[in-house]
């Protein structure tokens, strides 16, 4: 396992978007311009260092690797090596289990949500914002009115069982949850 102890917090950063920004370069989000998938982590990584002030170098980290053991072929071992427990730890706790069905994975989202650590919530929280945020202004071109609506109804159900984690957090969450959706 690589030492990471003493590297100083930006450089720390940077490599770590720099390991996300490789893991997902030939990914795109659903989104009508198939955006470059690296934008959603940096937004996560935005919410919480711009947005609410949160310095923590360890959850920045975090959540510019959130997708990557769910969404590439990174492995929680590779985290580990890369960036050390802490960091893999926080992914592997706000990753899913893509083994499981569509449905019981959400399910699993609420039931888990109450029980990570801190700096787990305040990523999940972060993206949910962001995943809201993106459905309002750019959603998947074939999701309908239903589907963002039920969407955001869902998860809402996972933050509040997070409710109290951050109050920053959750207020961005819930401007974000009472956005107008259009068809």
């Amino acid at each position: 396992m690589k030492d990471t102890s003493n590297e100083p917090q930006l450089g720390k950063i940077m490599r770590t978007l720099l390991f996300a920004a490789s893991k997902h370069r030939n990914q795109r989000r659903k989104d009508a311009q198939a955006s470059p998938y690296i934008n959603h982590p940096i937004a996560l990584a935005t919410i919480l260092a711009d947005e609410v002030g949160i310095t923590d170098t360890i959850v920045i980290c975090a959540a510019l690797l959130h997708d990557t053991v769910e969404d590439t072929e990174t492995t929680f071992d590779e985290l580990e090596c890369q960036f050390g427990n802490e960091i893999a730890s926080i992914v592997m706790e706000v990753t899913d289990n893509k083994t499981l069905p569509k449905g019981q994975r959400k399910q699993q989202q609420v039931e888990h949500a109450g029980t990570i650590s801190e700096k787990a919530r305040l990523v999940k929280l972060a993206d949910k914002i962001s995943n809201l945020r993106d459905i309002a202004s750019g959603p998947p071109a074939d999701w309908s009115l239903r589907r963002k609506q039920e969407y955001f109804e869902w998860a809402g159900r996972v933050v509040d069982q997070m409710r109290g984690t951050h109050p920053g957090l959750e207020a961005l969450f819930d401007e974000a949850a009472n956005t107008e959706l259009s068809a």
